[in-house]
């Protein structure tokens, strides 16, 4: 089977305490920190990151490589919830990862670092 990756930019980044993030740490291989372009709004308890094609504008996160991903993912699916939409996401150099796209109502503020961890 070949080697799924996931690109976490909030809750889920390595030294977040929920099991989810745990989960993640324990199933999957961390690889590298990366930046896909997209804003990231600061939603309160947690990130969310839409979609932008401006210069410039990027989100700060973490790839994972999810070796048998179909249990990992439906987890990750449940607790992101209808709020986020699981969709494929391009990284320079890189091969494609999935990401969690905020899909909810009107964003929160803006996070001009892109840097959930360092806002």
């Amino acid at each position: 089977m070949e080697a799924t990756y996931l690109f976490v930019y909030g809750t889920l980044r390595r030294g977040s305490d929920n099991k989810f993030a745990r989960l993640l740490s324990e199933r999957g291989q961390f690889l590298c920190e990366a930046r896909v372009s997209g804003r990231l709004y600061d939603l309160g308890r947690y990130p969310g990151a839409r979609r932008s094609d401006q210069p410039g504008e990027s989100i700060l996160g973490e790839v994972f490589q999810l070796d048998e991903p179909d249990d990992i993912l439906a987890a990750l699916d449940e607790y992101e919830g209808a709020e986020f939409e699981r969709a494929m996401v391009s990284i320079p150099g890189m091969t494609d990862c999935w990401i969690y796209w905020y899909a909810g109502p009107a964003a929160g503020e803006l996070i001009a670092s892109g840097d959930w961890l360092h806002r």
